[in-house]
């Protein structure tokens, strides 16, 4: 029985709402193309309807094209408004599952996605409306090898060179990073309610953060992107290892981001020792991370790690901070002491 899985691509789609008052119906606007599940897509806009309707009402018409030129691609069309305050809209989304290219068809949608004195009332903001499009392909098991996936180098890319109006900067430090809003809320909850909800940050082009450190919000940032680590070879020493990673996984932590706080809990256990355990578990409790500070329970109360550990500096602020940790320890001790 053959099985799924699914690759997407998204795109945010900007209409000049004023400038398409002179067009009649049936004249397209395209989306740029974009990728998704190792295909090539289109939407086709048709600002005042792909056809007149016996009602009189005038529509916005979205259809979805496959530009590639493969056959049977069955694949999810999502579409969305965003409204003037940036948010995604709750009454004006939708979504269809279709074969592509549909069969007698070029394309496949929504022939009546809106009306348009609804978008010239609620959602034209500077003379413009906004979409969110999105593609999720339906891909059946293939004895075919694909290549390896490329996303995090093209997103990786689009980091890099930045140059839409409506990205967002972040003033860490004395750095700035600029960055994509829709990219950010589809990774984190804890940006997604930052950037679109109702806090004050959702209207501020500049946001300085506090309590992180550049560098950590740099890597922290090209994860969201490419979902991968520094290289090895990128880090230094052990010492750096251990500082590198605990402020990384507490930033995971704020943010949400449970398989970077999770690759950060496996990096620093690469670097626990007799000397570090106890800095390692502080982080661990500190930043809720439960398999972390299992792993460093069990590698403390060995004998020959317990008599290196509790003479070590971090030992003395695990007690300070975390006693209820050394009762632990000192019970896992005595009870296998016993046994």
């Amino acid at each position: 029985m053959a099985t799924t899985s699914s690759q997407s691509g998204f795109i945010e789609f900007k209409l000049d709402f004023a400038g398409t008052k002179t067009l009649a119906i049936g004249d397209i606007v395209p989306s740029d193309d974009f990728s998704a599940g190792g295909h090539v897509w289109r939407v086709n806009c048709y600002p005042h309807g792909d056809k007149a309707h016996s009602s009189g009402v005038v529509y916005l018409s979205l259809f979805l094209k496959l530009v590639s030129g493969s056959k049977n691609v069955k694949a999810i069309f999502d579409a969305f408004l965003l409204g003037r305050d940036g948010q995604p809209s709750s009454s004006h989304g939708n979504r269809c599952v279709k074969v592509y290219p549909p069969e007698g068809f070029g394309s496949w949608g929504f022939p009546q996605f809106v009306e348009r004195s609804v978008l010239e009332s609620d959602y034209v903001k500077d003379g413009s409306v906004t979409f969110m499009l999105g593609v999720i392909v339906l891909q059946r098991d293939n004895p075919i090898p694909a290549p390896s996936s490329d996303i995090a180098s093209h997103l990786g890319y689009l980091l890099d060179h930045i140059d839409g109006s409506d990205d967002v900067t972040f003033s860490v430090g004395v750095e700035k990073f600029r960055a994509h809003r829709a990219v950010l809320a589809a990774r984190s909850p804890v940006f997604k309610a930052q950037l679109f909800g109702s806090m004050a940050d959702a209207k501020m082009r500049c946001i300085t953060l506090h309590d992180i450190k550049p560098a950590t919000f740099q890597i922290l940032l090209r994860f969201i992107y490419t979902d991968e680590l520094p290289r090895d070879e990128e880090i230094q020493s052990s010492s750096s290892n251990i500082e590198l990673f605990q402020n990384l996984l507490a930033a995971a932590d704020m943010y949400q981001l449970d398989r970077l706080k999770l690759m950060c809990a496996r990096k620093l256990w690469e670097c626990v020792s007799g000397e570090t355990v106890a800095k390692v578990l502080s982080c661990a409790e500190l930043h809720n991370c439960p398999e972390l500070k299992r792993t460093c329970l069990d590698f403390f109360v060995m004998e020959k790690n317990f008599k290196i550990a509790v003479l070590t500096e971090g030992y003395f602020q695990l007690m300070q901070s975390f006693p209820s940790i050394i009762d632990e320890i000192r019970a896992r001790v005595q009870s296998s002491d016993t046994s």
